[in-house]
């Protein structure tokens, strides 16, 4: 059954995402396609990680975090932060445009559609994931203009 629902979810697009953290001196991400909102009022947000990551294990000692939604120019990008044994993300995103998140001090990678900062208000066990739900303490930037990243069928596509 396992393959047969990986295949299936498969089938569902999302958005596709790098989340940051910034732990003490240094800086984690990892791209991610289970990012979503949660709520309006008050604004909400989820990111589900997998448990064994190290970015789950940050994220369970220290509250706040940046998420970039990234653009169609971007797969490049969600590529680096995927890799396993990936560096630190200060050197991911060495030649593409980023900033300190004024909240969270995280890494921001500009050019995507959009990108967030929030603090994690509760953190639900998911089988090999963790969730976290989190209020959302600002909007960076937002660039409607673009077309988002999507993941499909295990690949990174611009358009559905």
């Amino acid at each position: 059954m396992s393959e047969l629902f990986t295949e299936a979810m498969a089938q569902l697009a999302g958005g596709v995402a790098v989340v940051t953290a910034r732990d003490g001196r240094d800086d984690l991400g990892t791209t991610v396609s289970a990012l979503m909102s949660v709520s309006l009022e008050p604004p909400l947000v989820l990111v589900s990680l997998a448990t064994r990551g190290y970015l789950n294990e940050v994220l369970l000692r220290q509250d706040r975090w940046a998420a970039s939604l990234l653009s169609s120019e971007q797969a490049a990008v969600a590529s680096r932060f995927a890799t396993a044994g990936r560096p630190s993300a200060r050197l991911l995103v060495a030649g593409t445009p980023h900033h300190r998140g004024e909240h969270t001090e995280a890494l921001v990678v500009e050019g995507g559609v959009a990108a967030i900062e929030a603090e994690t208000t509760k953190v639900v066990p998911a089988g090999d994931h963790t969730i976290f739900i989190a209020a959302v303490l600002g909007v960076d930037y937002v660039n409607a203009g673009l077309a988002p990243l999507v993941r499909l069928r295990g690949r990174y596509r611009s358009t559905v």
